[in-house]
């Protein structure tokens, strides 16, 4: 582990780490290098480190739409959690969360501080950054028609502010893909916590009918073609509910979840994604794009 010598006498890098107890499938192999960063100036070290040595620098937040290949993952995966990436701060309407923040902690703070707007992703899993970087959201709204700033560390290793011009978000996720997204602020709309409250419950009841049960071993796999066209839609269509390849299911209560029953690979779920696609292209005509992350040793 000569690349990350100082870091590995501190505790911060670690090799070979097994990253399947740390996403939603708990599939999958070890990262080459992994660490959890205890604040900025250690996430800033440990990035030029590995980009010096030409590695791929992955970041992981809740795990949820990440599946992690069986032979593992190369380069250095960063686990944002300490308090330095985790904080959320409100004064008034403005609201500032770290990207390691989890998108549950984010709804009931901001709801309790009678904020509207953010209860719009109840029943989201994942963190404040994979949010942003994917533009979580749905029927009731998304997470980028909130954002007035983001904080990022650039390509650089320079951490700059991306103000509201600056910043992409559409139906198919954002411009913020390469830079490493540290926190973000938000504007939201004072209501009454109780009516947040009822809005998040009335939200919640529908997404618990519709996910699989035991679903923290499953993952929500295709982008919606269109508002109006669903990817759930096309694969129930296409006949494809409860079609299994090994371990590997399309869920019988939602069809964009693939579930993993005990003893699945990784390799399942990718060959039943591609059964999905290939299907739903010849009976429909409509290309599938994946919504999960696929790592991998090329990644």
């Amino acid at each position: 582990m000569a690349v990350f010598d100082d870091f590995e006498s501190q505790g911060l890098v670690r090799a070979d780490e097994p990253l399947a107890p740390l996403t939603w499938f708990r599939l999958g192999g070890p990262a080459q290098f992994f660490a959890r960063p205890r604040d900025v100036d250690q996430l800033i070290g440990l990035v030029g480190r590995a980009r010096d040595a030409g590695l791929p620098v992955l970041l992981l937040g809740g795990g949820s739409n990440v599946l992690v290949a069986d032979a593992g993952v190369k380069g250095l995966v960063l686990h944002l959690e300490s308090p330095a990436f985790a904080d959320v701060t409100i004064r008034d309407q403005r609201v500032e969360a770290g990207a390691a923040v989890p998108l549950t902690a984010l709804i009931s703070q901001t709801a309790r501080a009678g904020l509207s707007g953010i209860e719009a992703l109840t029943g989201i899993p994942g963190t404040v950054g994979g949010a942003l970087r994917g533009n979580s959201g749905g029927r009731h709204g998304s997470i980028g028609r909130f954002v007035r700033s983001v904080s990022v560390l650039d390509a650089d290793g320079e951490v700059r502010v991306l103000e509201r011009d600056e910043l992409d978000f559409d139906a198919r996720g954002s411009n913020l893909v390469d830079p490493v997204i540290l926190s973000a602020e938000f504007h939201l709309e004072t209501d009454a916590p109780e009516a947040v409250v009822r809005r998040m419950r009335r939200i919640w009841i529908v997404k618990k009918e519709q996910q699989p049960y035991g679903h923290q071993s499953s993952g929500l796999i295709f982008r919606d073609p269109s508002p109006d066209l669903t990817a759930d839609r096309l694969v129930e269509q296409a006949g494809l509910k409860g079609a299994r390849v090994g371990g590997a299911e399309v869920s019988e209560r939602h069809a964009n979840f693939l579930v993993a029953h005990p003893g699945a690979k990784a390799e399942d779920v990718l060959r039943l994604i591609d059964v999905v696609r290939q299907s739903v292209w010849k009976q429909f005509g409509q290309e599938l794009e994946l919504q999960i992350q696929v790592w991998d040793s090329s990644a």
